[in-house]
């Protein structure tokens, strides 16, 4: 049952807000780890000062999983190996080899690290726990399409977040056709008779892993939220839908992403004919189809065909049912949650010219009978009514609708959903290419890191203010406080109510942080009766 609680607009640019966990880095405090070094199950770890906060210390490449290569291609992770000695955690490991892995990172998924490969199962830990402590942990989930970008991302560093009382720990998983590639072959060579999610098992290994070593770096294996960002996010929705992962998350964030549409979540036979397909392609005409060959194939290879679909396999074992029908059946985590998109998601997805012609009769394609009252709704009078709905259209249907929804079917448990609406303008520059692009998809993420300036993606070379800088204060408050209670609210923020479908209230974060009662809700709720119309129309 939602809270009820008393509302309160705050405009920043005025007087600094106050954050419930401060604003500034504690005090040098007496470390859990004793000169550098940390034990954990496989041995010891000699760690770095961070160089952004010399009271916190960065564990970075750490095994959580053999490396999923030869014969564990395409199997479930299996535990890492002990070694001996002291391990070298100050650099990170290599990330998941992936598809055009520089030229798609340069953009939004800043690499961050230098190699690729397919041996890639690590993970990185930032920590200011004095002795004694069990802090609450975050732990990040990259976005990229479930096909590139990698938990060593510098826009990811967890520096200030650790700062202010949270363990962070980001994590790399497989993807693209090594991470999600379902066969028949691999479903009969499974003592489960499942295939394809085998990122989700990544994740799910990674947090079994953080259960059993966490308190060693001064966190709470009791007090575990995930967070990510757009196909971050959908492994945040994955994680919690999935049966495996009981019991060792207690908290989620979901920040542009979700699956509750039709192609969040894939048939089984479905997933496996696509995979048929891929595996022909890929060993070539007149080759005898065999695991072993499949597993011969170099992993640029298997890249370099194209993989249809990246997303979770509705398998019977890692999901029983598609993502809507466990949320549907209150068979989803009863943890809370925080979930929300961006004013502007669409933009960075949008060609710059939208021609309205083709527009108009896309709808119609896309749309069907609803397809008039879709146009009404995201009209197309010129080329820049038809980029601008096109635009609106994009961030309604994949990112506005998904979130909400999310929200909505939280009612089937006990456990508090709360919804934002991000609608800050990074600033730009004259000339800048994201300009016109608004408070777009990642937007919000050097917010949360308050970590403005740290990556060399688009979000480093920007003329923060004192707006961006209060607002990231209050933003990484709320973050931390929900990880460690489960509420984002305390002293000093502004209120944020629990999520009721009937107020139908979030909590927007710009400019102005206020809650708004049914933003977009028209257009929203068009997009929910055409998905009624795609659920009922399926087998």
């Amino acid at each position: 049952m939602a809270k009820a609680r008393s509302l309160t607009a705050v405009t920043l640019g005025g007087a600094i807000v106050v954050a419930a966990c401060g604003s500034e880095p504690a005090s040098a405090p007496e470390l859990v780890i004793e000169a550098g070094q940390v034990t954990v199950a496989q041995g010891l770890a000699d760690g770095v000062p961070s160089d952004r906060d010399p009271n916190v210390w960065v564990y970075r490449g750490l095994p959580f999983a053999a490396p999923p290569v030869g014969d564990l291609r395409w199997r479930p992770p299996e535990p890492s190996s002990e070694w001996t000695g002291v391990r070298d955690a100050s650099a990170a490991g290599a990330s998941c080899i992936q598809v055009n892995a520089q030229a798609s990172n340069a953009a939004f998924y800043d690499a961050g690290v230098e190699e690729t490969s397919e041996d890639c199962l690590y993970l990185n830990v930032w920590t200011a726990a004095s002795s004694g402590d069990a802090l609450p942990v975050l732990v990040w989930i990259h976005g990229g399409g479930l096909r590139i970008g990698n938990g060593a991302d510098s826009s990811y560093d967890g520096a200030a977040l650790a700062g202010r009382g949270a363990v962070v720990v980001t994590i790399n998983y497989r993807m693209g056709a090594l991470g999600y590639l379902a066969h028949p072959l691999l479903s009969e060579e499974s003592a489960h008779g499942a295939s394809g999610n085998y990122g989700v098992l990544d994740q799910i290994a990674a947090l079994r892993w953080i259960q059993d070593n966490i308190a060693a770096f001064g966190g709470d294996p009791n007090r575990v939220t995930i967070f990510g960002e757009s196909a971050g996010a959908w492994s945040v929705n994955y994680v919690t839908a999935s049966p495996l992962a009981a019991g060792l998350v207690h908290g989620a964030i979901g920040q542009s992403g979700g699956n509750f549409g039709p192609a969040g979540s894939i048939p089984k036979a479905t997933a496996e004919a696509a995979g048929g397909r891929f595996v022909e392609a890929l060993l070539g005409e007149g080759t005898e189809v065999t695991l072993a060959a499949m597993r011969a194939a170099s992993a640029e290879e298997v890249l370099g065909v194209p993989m249809p679909l990246s997303r979770a396999t509705v398998d019977g074992w890692v999901f029983p049912a598609s993502i809507y029908e466990i949320f549907a059946a209150g068979n989803q985590m009863d943890i809370p949650v925080i979930v929300g998109s961006n004013a502007d998601e669409g933009t960075m997805f949008t060609p710059p010219e939208v021609e309205p012609e083709a527009y108009r009769a896309g709808l119609g394609g896309q749309f069907g009978d609803l397809g008039d009252e879709f146009l009404a709704t995201y009209p197309a009078g010129d080329t820049d009514e038809a980029w601008a709905s096109q635009v609106g259209l994009f961030t309604d249907t994949t990112f506005g609708w998904e979130m909400r929804t999310w929200a909505r079917m939280m009612a089937t448990v006990p456990s508090d959903a709360y919804l934002y609406f991000f609608s800050r303008k990074p600033p730009t520059a004259e000339g800048d290419p994201f300009a016109h692009y608004g408070a777009y998809h990642t937007a919000e993420i050097p917010y949360v890191f308050d970590n403005f300036g740290v990556s060399e993606s688009p979000h480093a070379d920007r003329a923060w203010d004192d707006t961006d800088r209060e607002l990231s204060n209050v933003l990484a408050s709320y973050w931390v406080n929900f990880a460690a209670t489960g509420d984002p609210n305390g002293e000093g923020l502004p209120e944020w109510p629990a999520f009721d479908a009937n107020a139908d209230e979030a909590l927007e974060i710009g400019d102005t942080i206020q809650v708004r009662a049914g933003v977009r809700k028209a257009r929203l709720d068009l997009v929910d009766k055409h998905y009624a119309v795609l659920r009922a129309a399926a087998p």
